[in-house]
């Protein structure tokens, strides 16, 4: 006799009651879709401060704990709401990589360390409650952010993101063995083991292979530990001396062994601070947020249940994705908006029921509940995370290419997406030609291409007169022959 594998109808429905056999694994796979990207923010950004060194070991682990609970406590408001907040819709929500080029540039204009990460929390605190307040307006706003602006924003960001995933890729700028043999392999390994699950299976295995690309790569650096030197040397410029460092790709067990078992999440790890130098490129991220969970909630009513989202689906929505940033800020965590991953897998499965997509959110509470787990990620080697990441941020420019052209490439739109990218992103990319610009210019178009290029998408959306919808031949000539029917009826 047959087993039946298929899925009851209730899957296929957002309040369908679900049995827990079936719950929990479909749950588990949006978890496993996301669990790598929720994390992978924090630790570039903790990278970027330079908190991922043992000095900071705890602090870390902290953040990473918090990054875990908090994206499953904001799922289940975006999944059930609590009033005006959420839109009861099946997304996942999780740290968004979307700020990564915004903060980084916070970090190096501010020297990195605790206080710039405090900035960062403290802009983003702001930025969250800013974009909370525009969820409430959200529905005359709508008609500003088409799909060729909402695509050039998105591509701008995976854009900004490829040079941070190929500096993992290499092991990281700030290690002494940055671009060795050894990192580069490691990473090219990860990055092959992904594309064989992802292409070379189906089902779960295909939409977690990020995560075992991940497992594999931990496999390799623990093999490489036992047969290849696990220290280095180098020559100091400034005086001569021989220094002797553990290689990127070694593995930190002893931080794992000395990680609790249990603990309740701390709140406010680092101070917020509020700094203008970091609060007014972040408000316009927040800005370009909004837009891109517009696109997701549409995309996963459309995709999930064929139909558009409403007007109260998405303002709630947005209105959780700032929110939930400022809760997830005073945490020490970075914003939390909706999972672009997830809605793909919502599409591609059609299921949308929110009792699935809730056991995959306690499963998350559960793990931010255990300190262990948090160490075990963040000592995965720049490399492992970098094989990892490439692939990550360059799907995001694929993504913003596939919005761009939702809608005809017509010389208004063309024009939209190539000023924004070659002066907005042109300009954030290579700040030295702002060196001489008023301060207040630089602190918005400096460090970051995403932050210019919404603005001059949005701008030139604005300005530029909207391309006349011409008629088809056939349909123009018909109408013709309409129209003179209709006058000789008259005439009769």
């Amino acid at each position: 006799m047959k087993k039946d594998f298929s899925l009851p109808k209730e899957a296929f429905q957002m309040d369908g009651k679900l049995p827990l056999r079936h719950a929990i694994p479909l749950g588990l796979q949006h978890v496993l879709a996301m669990f790598v990207g929720n994390l992978t923010p924090l630790l570039v950004i903790t990278g970027t401060c330079g908190l991922a060194s043992a000095e900071f070991a705890e602090l870390q682990l902290s953040l990473l704990q918090n990054a875990m609970l908090i994206a499953g406590i904001v799922t289940l408001i975006q999944l059930f709401s609590i009033g005006p907040v959420g839109g009861r819709v099946p997304i996942i929500m999780g740290t968004s990589s979307g700020f990564i080029g915004v903060f980084k540039s916070v970090a190096d204009t501010m020297g990195g360390g605790v206080i710039a990460y405090g900035a960062i929390m403290g802009a983003s605190l702001i930025g969250g409650l800013f974009e909370g307040i525009l969820g409430f307006f959200l529905k005359p706003l709508r008609k500003f952010f088409p799909s060729v602006v909402t695509g050039t924003v998105v591509l701008s960001i995976g854009l900004s993101l490829i040079s941070v995933g190929i500096n993992s890729f290499g092991g990281g700028d700030k290690a002494p063995d940055f671009g060795s043999v050894e990192n580069l392999l490691l990473a090219l390994f990860v990055l092959v083991v992904i594309l064989v699950f992802k292409h070379g299976t189906k089902g779960a295995l295909s939409s977690s292979s990020i995560l075992i690309g991940i497992i594999f790569g931990y496999i390799a650096a623990f093999i490489m530990g036992l047969v290849l030197q696990r220290t280095g040397t180098y020559t100091s410029a400034e005086t001569g001396e021989v220094i002797t460092y553990t290689k990127g790709w070694v593995l930190n067990w002893d931080k794992v062994a000395d990680a609790k078992w249990f603990a309740v999440p701390e709140l406010m790890p680092v101070t917020p601070r509020f700094d203008m130098r970091a609060i007014i490129p972040v408000i316009i991220m927040f800005i370009v947020t909004a837009v891109e969970t517009v696109g997701d909630i549409s995309g996963v009513m459309e995709g999930g249940l064929g139909r558009e989202a409403t007007d109260k689906e998405l303002s709630g929505g947005v209105i959780c994705d700032g929110l939930g940033s400022s809760f997830a800020a005073m945490f020490g965590v970075l914003p939390n908006t909706s999972f672009s991953q997830n809605v793909g897998l919502v599409a591609m499965t059609k299921v949308v029921n929110r009792f699935a997509l809730c056991t995959g959110a306690i499963f998350l509470i559960l793990c931010g509940l255990c300190p262990k787990l948090g160490a075990l990620v963040s000592i995965m080697p720049q490399s492992v995370l970098g094989g990892a990441a490439v692939m990550m941020f360059s799907s995001i420019v694929v993504s913003g290419i596939q919005l761009i052209t939702k809608t005809p490439l017509t010389p208004r739109n063309l024009t939209i997406v190539s000023v924004a990218l070659g002066v907005g992103y042109g300009m954030g990319a290579n700040p030295g030609i702002l060196s001489h610009a008023p301060e207040t210019l630089k602190l918005v178009f400096g460090g970051s291409g995403i932050v210019p290029a919404a603005i001059v998408a949005i701008l030139l959306n604005i300005l530029i007169p909207k391309d006349k919808v011409e008629k088809p031949a056939a349909v123009a000539s018909e109408s013709v022959v309409k129209d003179n029917e209709t006058k000789e009826n008259v005439a009769k």
